[in-house]
């Protein structure tokens, strides 16, 4: 299953509490503020990746516990968001457009929190 791409939505803007995010991923959707770009999609594109491989919900209790330690350590929701393992994996790889042709499985995990 492909991701849903939504361009020009509102959604990001409702749900970036502690950052100010030009996209997030739900999934199966992608919303993006604007018309987003190759990298921006391949990002969230990624995320997607690890949503399926921890099952949705998985992914969700790992994003969480990996902001709220960062939070702990850093004091600082930026720093908190930054120091997410998964972001890590998609920030350090959202410039390799086919990246997701040959990630291997679970790869968030050399990427400590």
């Amino acid at each position: 299953m492909k991701a849903i791409v939504i361009k020009n939505s509102k959604i990001p803007k409702l749900l970036s509490w502690f950052i100010n995010a030009r996209a997030i991923t739900l999934f199966p959707f992608i919303f993006i503020k604007d018309d987003g770009d190759d990298r921006l999609i391949n990002h969230e594109s990624i995320h997607i990746a690890q949503y399926r491989e921890l099952f949705v919900i998985g992914f969700y209790l790992v994003y969480i516990w990996d902001f709220i330690t960062g939070f702990i350590k850093f004091k600082n929701g930026r720093e908190a968001y930054y120091s997410i393992r998964f972001e890590k994996e998609a920030y350090a790889n959202e410039n390799n457009l086919k990246y997701l042709e040959n990630r291997e499985k679970f790869a968030w995990r050399k990427y400590k929190s």
